[in-house]
């Protein structure tokens, strides 16, 4: 997920170390903030691999700034990992949200469908976060107001997610996509 990030924030503009950090935490802060012992060694490893650039600029204090920019294979490594995302992309929330706020950088219409077919298909599956034994209890099942309540607002925004994806699919077939 954080490289995801990392790659889909340079794909939108060159940032410098500190700005991309700050835009990551804004998109998955709330839920694990990234700590730089984190973003720097991944920054590192995407350079390395020759997926983004490092240019030095003088800075607006004493210390030079290290810019970032994505180079030619990091856009194909985003456009690869926006297309064929990990079911762990798909089914968990927070890494959903990422592959969704970088989702445009795939042209195709197509391509993105698929990809929201997938988190549809997920969606549609009956699950909960109770059980009694193997099968999924529903919210009007369970007594305790605390934990129908979890039931109830994750009802609410999976039937919202579903909605907007059928949408979102019904708009993107008629441009040509699926």
């Amino acid at each position: 997920m954080l490289e995801l990030a990392i790659l889909g924030f340079l794909c939108d503009t060159p940032l410098h170390g500190y700005e991309l950090r700050k835009r990551i935490a804004a998109l998955t802060g709330h839920v694990k903030p990234v700590a730089e012992s984190t973003l720097y060694p991944a920054i590192k490893r995407l350079e390395m691999a020759g997926l983004l650039a490092r240019e030095t600029q003088p800075g607006t204090g004493a210390a030079p700034r290290h810019v970032l920019t994505l180079t030619a294979e990091g856009r194909a490594e985003l456009r690869c990992r926006l297309a064929e995302p990990a079911q762990a992309d798909i089914t968990d929330e927070n890494r959903w949200f990422t592959v969704l706020a970088f989702l445009r950088h795939l042209k195709d219409p197509a391509t993105q469908a698929g990809v929201l077919e997938r988190r549809l298909a997920f969606l549609r599956q009956p699950t909960s976060f109770f059980y009694d034994d193997d099968r999924p209890l529903r919210a009007e099942e369970i007594e305790d107001p605390f934990r129908r309540g979890i039931l109830t607002i994750a009802r609410a925004a999976n039937q919202a997610e579903q909605s907007w994806l059928r949408r979102t699919l019904d708009s993107l077939r008629a441009t040509g996509g699926a």
